[in-house]
C-alpha cells in the first residue's frame, strides 16, 4: 500500500487531500506545526476528523525542527511526500515577513532533504499563483517567466521552485510544483475572503472590498484541487532524453521537474462573487469599498491545459455551487 507523508494536514488543503487519499485506501502520515496564525481550534477539529479514519497518523511539530521531521520521515518511510505546509497569507506577509522565511524556505529545505535521503519516488510541493506577480498576460501559463514577485510570500514560494529545480537536477529526485489559484470551500481558512465575507454578513458587519471591487480571481473549489493533486501523484516527471521537452510542457530540460497550474480557468469578478454570496445567504452585505492593498494584484487566471493533458482532469466547479457548499458547512460549523 502506498505510504504518503503530507505536511500541513491540519490546514485547509492538507486536510481535504488527506481525507481523499484515506478514502482511496492510502496510508497517510500528517505533519503539522499547528501555528496560531488563525484559530488553532479549527486545525484541531480537522485533525480529530482525520484521526477517526483508519490509515491516518500524525505528528505535531514545526518544519523548522529538522530532527523531528527526519525521525518521523525515517520511521514512516513514505513512498511519496506532498508538501503543503507553509506560512500562508499575502497580507500577513507584510506584517511578519520573517515567519515566511522560517517556514517556507528553511522548512521546505528540510522537507527536500528528507525526500532526497529517503529516495521517495515523487515529491510534490505547493507553490502559488502569486509567483506570477506583476505579469499581465493572462491566462497565466507555467512556461512564462515569473520574476516579478510583489510580496515576500510570493518570493518565498518562487524560492521554493528554484530550490526544488536544483534538487531535482542534482539528485535525480522527481519533483512536481503546483501553483494554486484562490482555493475556497468547506473547512476553509478564516482569513480567506469567502469565510470573512460570510461571517461578517451574517453578523451584520461591513466587508472590505479592495480596489473598489474591480478585481478578478480564478476561484478553485477545494475538492477539485485535491483531486488534481491526487492524479498528479501518479505522474512523476522524468528527466527528458537529450533535453527534449514536449510543446506546452513545463518539464525542465535538465531535471525531473515540472510546474503545474491548478485553477478553474475561469476569471470571476470579485463583485460577482459577493453578489453570489448575498444570493446564497438571502442577505445584503454592507460594502466598504477600499483602494488596492499593497502587494495585491488586480487579476489571476490559470491556463490549466497542462494539468488536463497530464491527468485528463481539470477543475470545473462553478463558483456559485462552491459558495453554496461553503455556506452550508459554515452555518453548521459556526451555528449561525
Amino acid at each position: 500500500m502506498t505510504r504518503i507523508l503530507i505536511t500541513g494536514t491540519a490546514g485547509f488543503i492538507g486536510f481535504h487531500l488527506a481525507r481523499l487519499l484515506l478514502a482511496e485506501g492510502f496510508v497517510v502520515h500528517g505533519y503539522d506545526g499547528m501555528s496560531d496564525y488563525y484559530d488553532v481550534r479549527l486545525k484541531q477539529r480537522r485533525h480529530q476528523m482525520l484521526l477517526q479514519q483508519p490509515g491516518f497518523s500524525m505528528t505535531e511539530a514545526l518544519l523548522e525542527d529538522q530532527g523531528t521531521l527526519d525521525r518521523v520521515a525515517d520511521a514512516f518511510a513514505p513512498d511519496v511526500i506532498v508538501h503543503l505546509a507553509a506560512q500562508a497569507g499575502v497580507r500577513y506577509s507584510l506584517e511578519n515577513p520573517r515567519a515566511y522565511l522560517d517556514s517556507n524556505v528553511i522548512g521546505t529545505f528540510n522537507v527536500m532533504e528528507a525526500a532526497r535521503r529517503l529516495k521517495v519516488r515523487h515529491l510534490l510541493m505547493a507553490s502559488t499563483s502569486s509567483v506570477y506577480g506583476a505579469n499581465t498576460l493572462m491566462p497565466f501559463v507555467e512556461t512564462e517567466k515569473a520574476d516579478t514577485a510583489l510580496t515576500i510570500y510570493a518570493a518565498t514560494k518562487k524560492a521554493n521552485e528554484s530550490m526544488a529545480h536544483a534538487w531535482a537536477h542534482l539528485h535525480d529526485l522527481p519533483i512536481t510544483m503546483f501553483r494554486f489559484f484562490t482555493v475556497y470551500g468547506p473547512w476553509g481558512r478564516p482569513d480567506l475572503a469567502l469565510y470573512k465575507f460570510v461571517d461578517a454578513i451574517l453578523d451584520g458587519r461591513p466587508i472590505d472590498i479592495y480596489n473598489h471591487g474591480d478585481m478578478y480571481r480564478d476561484f478553485t473549489y477545494v475538492d477539485d484541487l485535491v483531486r488534481a493533486i491526487r492524479l498528479l501523484i501518479d505522474v512523476a516527471p522524468a528527466r527528458p532524453v537529450d533535453g527534449a521537452v514536449p510543446e506546452g510542457d513545463s518539464l525542465s530540460p535538465v531535471a525531473p521537474y515540472r510546474i503545474v497550474n491548478i485553477g478553474n480557468s475561469d476569471k470571476v469578478r470579485l463583485l460577482d462573487f459577493v453578489d453570489a454570496i448575498e444570493d446564497c445567504l438571502g442577505m445584503k452585505a454592507i460594502r466598504n469599498y477600499m483602494p488596492m492593498q499593497t502587494g495585491d494584484v488586480p487579476a489571476t487566471w490559470a491556463n490549466a491545459e497542462l494539468l488536463q493533458s497530464l491527468t485528463g482532469y481539470r477543475p470545473q466547479t462553478d463558483f456559485r455551487d462552491g459558495i453554496a457548499r461553503f455556506v452550508e458547512w459554515y452555518r453548521d460549523y459556526a451555528g449561525k
